[in-house]
């Protein structure tokens, strides 16, 4: 039981978007699919990958603006995850008229995350964390057979997620980091929304916001 995971950085805000999938049943998902995900679409079609779902952390809009892109190369049902607690932004598009960013209108999301749910992924399974601060319903994903979390926009390396936009609370986001990023296995891999990777060992060690 393993993990495949594919690191794409796309769009002008140069996010992560993440493709993973189950190498055993080659069951699939994107996390955040960003401006220009079509891009993902021919790697799933060479590697016979079967997409089953769009995983948002939050609902900002870099993090959710290629969902039509690849829901358009898609003949199935392709789930989208997302915490309720966002959906109030996923419904004004993210904040992206704020920042001069008109996107298409968007499918509803069809699989509401809750704290301490657990995805499947073929054998692999993906356990949901709500991570409340950066946005009120970010939530991290984390494999612990492969020692990876996907923590979206929360922390970064020797950094954390702003707090400064409608629904961030900097005491909330620094409890949510404490309470579920540091709480990880120092080995635990950190894949960002943006930047590079970092660990829980690291963060802990180095990040100025902790010391």
């Amino acid at each position: 039981m393993s993990l495949i995971i594919e690191t794409f950085v796309l769009g002008p805000l140069e996010n992560n978007t993440f493709l993973l999938y189950d190498e055993s049943s080659l069951d699939a998902a994107v996390v955040d699919p960003s401006f220009g995900s079509q891009a993902l679409l021919p790697l799933i079609q060479r590697r016979g990958l079967s997409l089953r779902a769009l995983w948002i952390t939050h609902a900002h809009f870099d993090h959710f603006a290629g969902v039509n892109e690849i829901l358009a190369g898609c003949t199935h049902t392709v789930k989208i995850g997302l915490h309720p607690q966002d959906f109030p932004h996923w419904q004004t598009k993210g904040m992206a008229a704020d920042f001069g960013i008109q996107l298409p209108d968007l499918p509803d999301p069809s699989l509401p995350f809750f704290d301490g749910q657990t995805l499947d992924l073929g054998d692999s399974q993906i356990l949901v964390r709500h991570t409340p601060g950066h946005s009120p319903g970010h939530v991290i994903l984390i494999s612990t057979a492969d020692q990876v979390a996907f923590v979206g926009d929360l922390i970064f390396r020797m950094s954390v997620g702003r707090t400064d936009l409608v629904g961030g609370n900097t005491d909330q986001l620094m409890a949510s980091i404490r309470n579920q990023i540091f709480t990880l296995p120092d080995d635990t891999r950190l894949l960002n929304g943006h930047g590079p990777e970092t660990s829980v060992g690291y963060e802990k060690k180095r990040n100025p916001f902790f010391r």
